[in-house]
């Protein structure tokens, strides 16, 4: 491919992107949408990091962990501790990572 075609095929590709990402402010007016959709959708984005996180924390190259001594089930024990103590985002984040980082390193699991 020459320079030319690379350049028309990234505009082409961030436009499409960008009309598909920006699609919902395209309406002048709020969607009509069924209750129970509107419902649903309030837990779409915990639901999709649940099905993110969830894999990474009991998974280890696509097989089940199969010791307790995995640092990754610790760190998240003490972030959903932390959370449920503090209710910060930020403070979870930390403490779950912390945590993590402490027995991977400092203990060697």
């Amino acid at each position: 491919m020459s320079g030319l075609e690379v350049f028309f095929t990234a505009v082409g590709m961030a436009v499409v992107s960008l009309g598909c990402r920006a699609f919902f402010l395209y309406p002048e007016e709020e969607l009509p949408m069924p209750n129970w959709l509107r419902e649903g959708l309030r837990y779409a984005p915990i639901a999709a990091l649940a099905a993110v996180v969830a894999p990474e924390l009991v998974l280890t190259q696509g097989h089940l962990i199969d010791t307790w001594r995995d640092p990754r089930i610790f760190g998240a024990v003490a972030g959903l501790a932390f959370y449920a103590w503090r209710r910060s985002l930020f403070g979870t984040i930390v403490c779950g990572t912390g945590v993590m980082l402490a027995l991977k390193f400092g203990v060697g699991w």
